[in-house]
């Protein structure tokens, strides 16, 4: 996938304009990478659009370890988006991220993270390219 059709796609679910797709995109993938261990950030970067890898580039040396609460209040800042709008923001951008990236690898993300992550995540888009089983 292109960076304009991720940004596209993004725009789209989140119901905004592209130019605030563009902020989401960057504050919800640079607070994803300093949720990640250093080196899956880093295999999630290879597999993005050219423009959002260098989000990911440096991440820190440790993942820190918060939820999704903290997650969205931290998009919300960098964005600076209320976190209603945020929250949109973050589905928006794990969608498309599941949609960009290969099943394994957004699997290996989705591991390190905490199960109610799944949940911004639209359901017919579950790790591993599996619809929700009801």
């Amino acid at each position: 996938m292109n960076y304009d059709t991720f940004i596209d796609m993004v725009a789209q679910r989140a119901e905004v304009d592209p130019e605030i797709a563009v902020d989401l995109c960057q504050s919800t993938l640079e607070v994803l990478a300093d949720r990640l261990t250093g080196g899956e950030a880093m295999d999630l970067a290879a597999q993005l659009p050219q423009p959002l890898q260098a989000l990911m580039q440096n991440p820190p040396n440790r993942a820190e370890r918060f939820g999704v609460s903290e997650f969205v209040d931290r998009v919300a800042g960098r964005a600076n988006v209320d976190p209603a709008l945020a929250r949109n923001g973050v589905r928006a951008v794990l969608t498309t991220t599941r949609e960009a990236v290969t099943g394994g690898e957004f699997d290996e993300v989705m591991s390190q993270l905490p199960r109610d992550f799944r949940d911004l995540v639209e359901p017919s888009l579950m790790p591993g390219g599996r619809a929700r089983k009801r």
